[in-house]
């Protein structure tokens, strides 16, 4: 893609395309604009073959005014202070969005995991954990899984924070497993809550979610089970990807299938099913009625946006289109369900686990995938209402002018303290 797009930069840009409908004092919205605070540490590791390493590692904490910092922690070779700013500022506004009490963060550490033994992976993970402990806390700064972290990593670091503070204290991250503290229903939960808003945009349009066709750009956690729970619901996915490809089928795949395929040999364009092989450019542009961006952000620019054929986006990963992206989109009345709602469902169910984890009591999963429906769905229909009540011109400037208003009272409710 020839357009270059900073993650902080576009999270700017999205705010101030709000401000034109805040009844917000400027002071208040250029303070909203910026994290509080930012870790960037240096992780000196040793490896199993006796050498040491150095990682670059980061924390961004972006607000708290509604609450305790909320947000996930990532490994990849792209980790960046800028990007993890970027991520910290959409959890505070995805947080708001779905009106659950937490600010934002986010963190991550610059390396390929898929490079390290597990052991290795332990000793970076604790190394990091280490350095979170003075910022971390069940009241203070409540980390969760993301990009190439899981159930796993989440352990570890409750494990460290817990051995180092002599406590025991399972809400200081969510996303755990469950013998360790965790949700029913918490890996599901990104892919379930794109799910939900799917379904009420096509019904929102008159559309049945059942005919349409779907393309899924991203076969992890969120991309796999969007893709099981959208065709639980009737509609076909004919293209899938992953880092290592994309497969197009125009009859639909089985999903369960392209996900056995996936487990067993890495990637998607391992399945004997495929009938097609296609970049992944051209995935992202198929004639389908809906797009579902899974992956990483950016992933539609200004350049592919005029290629782009789906009727509907509905964003699971953070930040996949750039803000003339959205422009280009908008202009051509394609549906855009933006992230902080759509994919808001793993911090919703991570704030569910907090919930259980503070009250010492456990729900089903009955009980989460009901609570999340409500959330998911009621934040929809805010959304579609002021969308319409005050004719804001996307759904993602309505989704900023509903958080950045929460936000903006929890701040000026509170007062300022020297």
């Amino acid at each position: 893609m020839a357009e270059e797009a900073n993650p902080f930069e576009n999270l700017q840009s999205q705010i101030d395309d709000a401000t034109r409908h805040l009844d917000v004092a400027d002071d208040v919205l250029e303070r909203l604009r910026y994290p509080e605070r930012v870790l960037e540490t240096n992780l000196t590791v040793e490896m199993d073959d006796g050498s040491i390493e150095r990682f670059q590692a980061f924390r961004s904490q972006f607000n708290g005014d509604r609450g305790p910092y909320k947000g996930g922690i990532r490994y990849h070779p792209d980790v960046s202070r800028a990007e993890v700013m970027a991520l910290s500022g959409w959890m505070v506004y995805k947080c708001a969005t779905v009106d659950i009490p937490y600010g934002g963060a986010k963190g991550g550490i610059a390396l390929d995991p898929a490079a390290y033994s597990e052991a290795e992976l332990e000793r970076i993970t604790r190394a990091y954990a280490t350095e979170l402990r003075p910022l971390i806390g069940v009241d203070r700064d409540i980390p969760a899984p993301d990009v190439n972290t899981g159930q796993r990593e989440m352990n570890w670091i409750k494990d460290t924070y817990e051995t180092l503070e002599n406590t025991t204290a399972p809400g200081v991250i969510t996303g755990k497993a469950i013998g360790s503290g965790g949700s029913e229903g918490r890996v599901e939960a990104t892919g379930r809550s794109t799910t939900i808003v799917a379904r009420e945009a096509f019904a929102h349009l008159g559309r049945d979610i059942a005919d349409a066709t779907v393309a899924i750009q991203g076969y992890g956690n969120a991309g796999s089970i969007a893709a099981r729970l959208l065709s639980e619901l009737g509609a076909s996915v004919v293209a899938v990807s992953d880092s290592g490809g994309a497969i197009y089928d125009p009859d639909g795949f089985d999903v369960d299938a392209v996900a056995a395929s996936k487990a067993e040999h890495g990637s998607v364009v391992d399945h004997p099913g495929a009938t097609e092989y296609v970049g992944n450019d051209d995935l992202l542009t198929l004639e389908v009625d809906l797009l579902v961006p899974a992956a990483l952000e950016n992933a539609i620019d200004g350049d592919l946006a005029p290629e782009v054929r789906a009727d509907v986006i509905v964003e699971a990963a953070n930040g996949p289109l750039t803000p003339r992206a959205d422009e280009i989109l908008a202009d051509r009345d394609v549906l855009v369900v933006p992230d902080i709602l759509a994919n808001a469902g793993g911090v919703t169910v991570s704030y569910f686990e907090w919930v259980q984890n503070r009250q010492r009591f456990a729900w089903t999963e009955q009980r989460v995938n009901e609570e999340l429906e409500r959330v998911i769905v009621d934040a929809f229909d805010a959304l579609i209402d002021i969308h319409d009540r005050e004719g804001i011109e996307t759904l993602r400037t309505a989704a900023y002018v509903v958080a950045i208003r929460r936000v903006a009272d929890a701040f000026e409710d509170a007062g300022s303290f020297p």
